[in-house]
């Protein structure tokens, strides 16, 4: 009777550890392991990091000139479901993924024309299909003015595997 109820209890915290290591996280947020290691511009005060940093008060902004890109890595293989883009004159934005081990061989993704929002965030939501990636790369395309920020990028999904 002992050796069965173990056999339960085992089966169960199996379960519960797999339902624990597939939970849906924000994978763009550098406390998740997130990176981003590269940006076509960077303003000391508003360095690319804070797009990822969590802090709904910090943001990445452009210097001008169109495209300006970023790379997000994740340091895993991940599946993406929805993405959430906060941002501010963001016209054109492309975002490109690769489930190589290296930023390399990118293939485009989505690409949306977004909404100016006059005196708000615009807050793009992008329900994500064949979302598997390592790396994500975001490129503005065209701006409503000269220059544009990136408040947050949000990345609901499941982390699949470690990079090997």
């Amino acid at each position: 009777m002992v050796d069965k109820r173990m056999k339960q209890y085992s089966a169960s915290l199996v379960i519960m550890v797999q339902h624990f290591k597939m939970r849906k996280v924000d994978l763009c947020l550098s406390s998740e392991g997130a990176e981003v290691i590269l940006a076509t511009s960077s303003d000391e005060k508003h360095p690319p990091e804070n797009m990822i940093d969590g802090n709904p008060e910090t943001f990445w902004t452009t210097t001008g000139m169109f495209p300006q890109e970023f790379i997000i890595c994740f340091h895993k293989h991940v599946r993406i479901e929805r993405l959430v883009i906060q941002s501010y004159f963001v016209r054109t934005l492309r975002i490109e993924k690769s489930t190589s081990k290296d930023p390399v061989d990118f293939e485009q993704w989505i690409e949306r024309d977004l909404v100016h929002t006059e005196g708000q965030l615009q807050n793009e939501e992008i329900m994500a299909r064949d979302g598997h990636a390592t790396y994500l790369r975001f490129i503005i395309m065209s701006a409503f003015d000269h220059f544009a920020s990136v408040h947050s990028i949000s990345a609901e999904g499941t982390a699949l595997s470690n990079l090997s």
